[in-house]
């Protein structure tokens, strides 16, 4: 046995105290230490927890240490928990101010004073930013950056103009998944969506894989999905890691299908928000992104069929100004024809009447000179003349009879000319008038294929599209 006369116990810790105090006596350091064996005791607003350092690339623990916060130490990991999002919590690494401290019956332990909420966003930051450039360093083929956008496989992916059938990746026990459906069954324009769910964990990037399988079996069902929509509901920062991972966003990035997220952080972007192609911030934002594209797609055919409505009524206008006008035309110019047709044939009685007029003075003339031969010859002569007279007035009379009978032929024979020269009789035996540019034309080589063009018909007028032209040589319709 020693010499050395035996102390108490509480002799030696307030040694133990006294050599502490001197070295850390209103001493403050700032450390870097993951979190572990938490507790919280709410009701006397104390934090118990242990710091760790862990190896490098391993997770052999080198240094640990028991800490407590209570009063401005509780209240500063509030204040971390409102900026980060983060809950204070088991495995999360985190900057802390503390003092070293020794009690008697508790022992050697850390106070937290303060805590760094910049340390731990900038952490997370940059975790996201080396596998962002990860991701453009090693898939150039479907990963580029143009300014603060980057240009991806997916997001230039063109959506369906209609969204109908979907495929929904999410917790099976999601609210956020409930939420989405609801607001999709309840929209107020009365869309129906087809809904495949594909549940999976969304948490935890030890998950990512299984979300990616998930993926993976979409692909493999070969069903025409319009898109792909991954959901999940609100939480920490830490919750939305699984996002944030370099398999995920490649496989996101490169995805066939596009694909809409609505994954509930509100105060950045995970990865895979990035590399897809219509990222919203919930998943109810996400159904009524879905929403508002059908609708947009329903207004612009609703505006379209508006607009061919107006036109229609406005060529439809026009075009029945233009047969009133064409109509008018074509009795003005009959009425025109007849006219000076019926001048015509009133100038050819006229002429008929002056003829015979002249013959039948010319022929009485004649007939006085007859008969003073007559008086003057033997009665032989006179009947010989008589004779000739009597042909002479037979020939006047059928003469003036058939001179006639020959004009009027020619009248009727011209009725019937202008009444088979008018449109509606051409019309009426097949054949067509053809408009170009709202004229008639005739000639063919101003229409070229793809012009524009009216056949009026009998009864119709056909609005046509010339899609083709075949050179002829004029002969079809030789006789």
């Amino acid at each position: 046995m020693s010499n050395t006369p035996p102390i108490r116990l509480s002799d030696l810790t307030n040694r133990i105290q006294q050599a502490i105090n001197n070295v850390f006596a209103g001493q403050t350091y700032w450390i870097i230490a993951d979190i572990t064996n938490y507790s919280y005791y709410q009701q006397k607003g104390y934090h118990y927890f242990d710091l760790v350092e862990k190896q490098e690339g391993t997770a052999g623990i080198i240094a640990k240490v028991a800490a407590v916060a209570w009063g401005a130490g509780a209240d500063k990991i509030k204040d971390f928990e409102r900026i980060t999002g983060q809950v204070f919590q088991n495995g999360i690494n985190v900057l802390v101010k503390v003092s070293v401290n020794y009690h008697n019956q508790y022992g050697l332990q850390i106070t937290v004073l303060d805590i760094d909420a910049n340390f731990t966003i900038g952490l997370l930051e940059q975790q996201k930013q080396a596998v962002l450039a990860r991701l453009l360093t090693e898939n150039p083929e479907f990963i580029q950056k143009a300014g603060d956008q980057y240009l991806t496989r997916n997001n230039r992916l063109v959506l369906n103009r209609v969204i109908q059938q979907l495929a929904v990746v999410s917790s099976g026990n999601s609210a956020g998944y409930q939420d989405f459906k609801h607001t999709l069954d309840n929209n107020r324009f009365g869309y129906r969506f087809i809904i495949h769910p594909y549940f999976t964990a969304v948490q935890g990037e030890e998950k990512a894989e299984l979300l990616q399988q998930r993926l993976i079996d979409i692909f493999n069902t070969g069903t025409p999905y319009d898109a792909v929509v991954i959901i999940r509901g609100g939480g920490a920062q830490t919750d939305f890691l699984i996002f944030d991972t370099y398999r995920l966003g490649k496989t996101v990035a490169r995805f066939p299908i596009p694909i809409i997220t609505g994954i509930g952080h509100q105060k950045n972007e995970t990865v895979v928000d990035l590399m897809a192609h219509s990222p919203t911030k919930t998943p109810t934002k996400a159904a009524e992104f879905i929403i508002a594209h059908n609708k947009a797609f329903e207004d612009e055919v609703i505006n379209l069929q508006k607009t061919i409505l107006i036109k229609s009524q406005q060529l439809f206008s026009a075009r029945s100004q233009s047969l009133s006008a064409l109509n008018s035309m074509i009795v003005n110019q009959a009425r025109t024809m007849l006219s000076r047709h019926k001048d015509q044939l009133q100038g050819y009685n006229q002429t008929v009447i002056n003829t015979t007029q002249s013959i039948l003075l010319s022929k009485h003339r004649e007939l006085l000179a007859v008969s003073g031969q007559v008086l003057s010859k033997p009665t032989i002569l006179v009947a010989h003349k008589r004779n000739e007279l009597e042909n002479i007035t037979a020939n006047i009379t059928s003469f003036n009879r058939m001179y006639f009978q020959n004009k009027h032929s020619e009248l009727e024979h011209h009725k019937t000319v202008f009444r088979l020269m008018s449109p509606a009789s051409i019309l009426k035996r097949g054949f067509a008038l053809v408009y170009q540019d709202g004229k008639v034309t005739a000639n063919p080589d101003t229409i070229k294929p793809g012009s524009n063009i009216q056949v009026v018909l009998n009864s119709a007028t056909l609005n046509a599209t010339v899609t083709a032209k075949n050179e002829t040589n004029g002969t079809a319709f030789d006789i």
